[in-house]
């Protein structure tokens, strides 16, 4: 058997027990703590007989990894990696999806928010490159806040050459966020009517010139004042806001 997996906080250990509450193997709760969030959280695991283990905060922390656990870990069994494959099958099986591509996105806290945005707006999948660029660790499922086990995380070898095969096989339009002579106002794009991936860049680096060369547009959101950039969890939800609204209006 796998090693297991460490969950932690209570959104996330809710959304996984309202989810895919096969996957949890045992909860370990803080000793002498009782409220009603906590409660919550039993009641959720009992019809499936999951044990709950009475912990230390020491022990808790060890787990976790961390302080910040909210009092509350699960032992889950591990979700298989999802690849090209797996959004392949996503895409055939889906119309007009909105997709979200994380260009080299490092920091595991804006990758977590970045999904629990992704969830908030409808997001079918977030896609990020295999290597150097944040996993869905516990520490980026605790701040998507249950937004993790929502939208499918798929990690790819080639980011470029996965957003050339959204464009020819699926008819995906790639729109890098980013300013340069060609990019158009977010809202002056139509983002409606076929299926769309919004792609992202690391705060410090932007797009990287080959992830551009796959973009069929790029788009910047206008602001005022002298602040002209934005941490990529609150770009992110700019720009996926203005996707849905279009597409709801």
């Amino acid at each position: 058997m796998a090693k297991p997996e460490y969950y932690y906080g209570v959104h996330a250990v809710e959304s996984l027990l309202e989810l895919e509450p096969e996957r949890v193997l045992t909860l370990f709760a803080l000793k002498g703590r009782d409220d009603q969030r906590l409660q919550h959280v039993f009641e959720l695991a009992e019809p499936f007989g999951i044990s709950i283990q009475k912990a230390s905060r020491d022990t808790l922390e060890k787990l976790a990894g961390q302080p910040f656990h909210q009092g509350i870990v699960a032992a889950v069994r591990p979700y298989p990696t999802l690849n090209e494959k797996d959004l392949d099958t996503l895409m055939a099986a889906s119309t007009q999806p909105i997709l979200l591509a994380l260009d080299h996105i490092t920091d595991p806290h804006n990758l977590g928010a970045c999904i629990r945005t992704a969830a908030a707006m409808g997001v079918e999948a977030v896609i990020v490159p295999r290597d150097r660029a944040a996993s869905l660790t516990p520490t980026a499922r605790k701040v998507a806040a249950g937004g993790a086990e929502k939208v499918k995380f798929i990690q790819v070898t080639n980011l470029a050459r996965t957003l050339a095969h959204l464009k020819e096989e699926f008819n995906v339009r790639v729109v890098g966020t980013m300013l340069d002579e060609k990019a158009l106002p977010i809202q002056q794009f139509d983002f409606t009517g076929t299926p769309v991936c919004v792609v992202m860049g690391a705060e410090d680096t932007g797009l990287r010139p080959i992830t551009q060369s796959q973009c069929d547009q790029t788009v910047y959101i206008p602001m005022n004042g002298n602040l002209q950039s934005l941490n990529v969890s609150v770009a992110t939800g700019m720009a996926l806001y203005e996707v849905c609204r279009q597409r709801n209006h």
